[in-house]
């Protein structure tokens, strides 16, 4: 009883000790705690439109410590955490002396440290204010900085100190950070195994770290398992099911997705702890899967970058700047998202849009695809092989050049290139180059963003959209004039959602198109359903060229596959608006059943009496005049059934001399090669033949 006396007195005397140290501590220090720059201590984080991790950074100190308050834990980890550390932590004033008192008895008992002392409130004046030594007057210290913590900060705000700072092992600090690195998920729901892994670590982080240590963890934890079903916070049975459970082995990596973007983040506001972006985790980790993926597929410096968005709203959902951020063989630091590079065939759409929208054609309209020359631009298919008639669905389905140059002749580049600035898009022409008609097969800049951009209008029914930067809420519908009416919206996207997906790819219900840009140096595809769209580029970020590198054969598959693993379900097509069908050539007006040009643009016809129909020479023919041979090169006899005089003849668009009311003239061709012989009757209605002079 004696030895109790002595134990009991001493404590008291040590209390007040310690109460006048704190007090003159706190005279002396009155800014105690010190002020913490929040920006200094804990890693920056990006997240998510549902505030899930996806990128943190480590502190400038090189530790991982997230930020983490009672509200982030399991509230099974929080009562097992008081229970085991202390458990009057909210009685006390942060010196606990009835713990005082049985840690003095047990050492005066047992010769040796049994328990510790230590409240939360003094393990968090510890973290704050580390000391060098283990000696009685650091730790008389320590007890007077806890109580001056108690009286500047509430219990709650103490806890939440703990559960940022407290040490993990290595350079995880914080529950957060450890829950993340040993179980790979946030502590908001933990197995009661977990909970008391996260209870014992802290003690000695780095001797129970389980990926070095795992029987000391294993041990560790079994104490607090055993003591926790004393205290009766868990259950016998409980315990026994959770010290059956294994102990993680190894270190899983915290989050770490789109690095291109997170960087953006923080270059935006380097001293925000928090930024908020537009992304969907599901939709990124299923994109970014997939592009690391394909990467290993095609090469060691293919990179691939992809862009996902909302349709409606802009709001990018899922961004992949490259295949892989640290991979330098790919260059993979750089954001091919926001590189300028040639698009290919992937502009045709909005050509055969205008065209659709005004009138020129519809989709069953019949349109030539021969070898044709546009004064001196000579389009060739990427097969270097034509179709010869061709529906201008087919045309645009199969990505043939020369229809798509013939429409675009119609419809003018400049006037595609003002369409696009509907959309708030501006494709980079070459140096000094006006619109021509080279924009149609990739004779123009354009980043993947503006190509989806642009896309994202098919999807919203014509009217575009601003896509977001992925951080600010700042996408939306751009006022104004639609890119397209509806109308011809829903013929592009019927022609495109009946495009036979890539080899290995199940139909999706999504309407899509590719390009590949000259030299193999660039694929791309965008697609896009009733709601999302999405845009693929695959190539080097070097621009070097990569053999046998196509839309179709590369980017398309990476499409069909994004889509289908980035968790978002499939959202129908809109519905025809009205006046939208798609007519059967037989049942078209006759004005709209063959598309063909003259110099004034395309004619009209009547179905009144028979259209005047070239009879010779026939489409396709080889007609030898002597232009190879030397000799004095012949005449050709140009004949004609049907129509109204007179008859207007017009060669390679040069109007021929003198109208006639004869059904037969002559023509004298400039050399061999390929020629266009036209005849407009005094209806407006007109035939073409394409021959060749030898």
């Amino acid at each position: 009883m004696a030895l109790w006396r002595k134990l009991l007195i001493g404590s008291l005397g040590g209390a007040a000790f310690i109460v006048a140290l704190a007090a003159g501590l706190d005279h002396a220090d009155r800014a105690y705690p010190p002020p913490v720059d929040v920006a200094d201590i804990v890693s920056k984080e990006v997240l998510d439109r549902d505030g899930r991790l996806l990128r943190a950074f480590a502190t400038p100190d090189g530790l991982w410590r997230l930020k983490t308050t009672a509200a982030d834990v399991d509230p099974q980890f929080l009562r097992m955490l008081v229970a085991y550390e202390d458990r009057r932590f909210h009685e006390h004033a942060g010196v606990d002396p009835l713990a005082l008192l049985r840690a003095a008895g047990q050492f005066v008992t047992n010769g040796r440290i049994v328990s510790g002392a230590s409240t939360l409130s003094m393990q968090v004046a510890r973290l704050i204010e580390p000391r060098e030594n283990r000696s009685m007057l650091a730790k008389l210290r320590q007890m007077a900085r806890a109580i001056q913590l108690e009286r500047r900060l509430s219990k709650a705000e103490i806890l939440d100190l703990y559960l940022t700072l407290a040490p993990y092992g290595g350079n995880l600090e914080g529950v957060r950070a450890a829950s993340l690195a040993w179980f790979g998920k946030e502590p908001k729901r933990l197995s009661v195994a977990e909970a008391a892994l996260l209870v014992a670590l802290p003690q000695l982080p780095e001797k129970r770290r389980p990926d070095r240590h795992r029987a000391s963890a294993e041990k560790a934890r079994e104490r607090v398992l055993t003591r926790m079903a004393v205290s009766e916070v868990i259950g016998e049975g409980e315990a026994e099911r959770a010290s059956a459970e294994a102990v993680p082995d190894r270190r899983r990596q915290l989050p770490a997705y789109a690095a291109h973007l997170s960087e953006l983040a923080l270059r935006k506001d380097a001293r925000a702890t928090e930024h908020r972006t537009t992304l969907d985790r599901t939709v990124q980790d299923g994109l970014e899967t997939v592009a690391r993926e394909a990467a290993e597929r095609l090469g060691p410096k293919v990179s691939i970058a992809m862009v996902m968005a909302d349709a409606r709203t802009g709001d990018i959902l899922g961004e992949v700047g490259s295949a892989d951020y640290f991979d330098g063989g790919r260059a993979g630091w750089i954001d091919m998202t926001r590189i300028r590079r040639s698009p290919g065939s992937a502009l045709k759409p909005f050509i055969y849009g205008l065209a659709f929208e005004e009138g020129l054609v519809a989709q069953e309209t019949i349109v030539e695809d021969r070898p044709a020359d546009f004064s001196g631009y000579r389009p060739r298919n990427f097969d270097m092989t034509y179709q010869g008639d061709v529906s201008v669905r087919k045309a645009l389905q199969l990505s043939l050049n020369v229809p798509a140059v013939r429409l675009l002749e119609a419809v003018g580049p400049t006037r595609l290139m003002v369409r696009f600035r509907r959309a708030e898009v501006h494709p980079e022409l070459p140096p000094g180059e006006t619109p021509g008609l080279a924009i149609g097969l990739g004779g123009v800049g354009i980043t993947l963003r503006d190509l989806t951009q642009l896309y994202a209008a098919l999807a919203n029914r014509g009217m575009p959209v601003r896509l977001g930067d992925g951080i600010v809420r700042d996408a939306a519908v751009i006022t104004g004039d639609p890119l397209l009416d509806p109308v011809a919206v829903w013929h592009v996207s019927d022609a495109l959602s009946g495009v036979t997906p890539p080899a290995g790819s199940r139909r999706l219900g999504i309407a899509y198109k590719t390009g590949t840009s000259y030299g193999y140096r660039d694929a791309w595809s965008v697609g896009y359903d009733g709601r999302h769209v999405l845009g693929v580029w695959v190539g080097r970020a070097d621009n070097g060229a990569v053999p046998g590198l196509t839309g179709y054969g590369a980017a398309a598959p990476i499409l069909f596959e994004a889509f289908a693993r980035s968790g978002l379900a499939i959202t129908a097509l809109p519905q025809a608006p009205a006046g939208a069908v798609r007519i059967a050539q037989s049942e078209l007006p006759a004005s709209l059943r063959r598309f063909s040009t003259t110099a004034s643009g395309l004619v009209a016809t009547t179905a009144r009496e028979p259209a005047p129909e070239i009879v010779y020479p026939p489409e396709g023919a080889h007609v030898e005049l002597g232009a190879t041979t030397g000799a004095a090169i012949s005449p050709l006899v140009l004949k004609l059934q049907g129509g109204r005089a007179p008859f207007r003849w017009l060669a390679n668009g040069k109007v021929l001399p003198d109208a006639s009311r004869r059904r037969t003239t002559q023509w004298m061709p400039e050399g061999a090669g390929f020629s266009t012989l036209t005849v407009i009757d005094a209806a407006g209605r007109a035939a073409s033949v394409r021959v060749f002079i030898e």
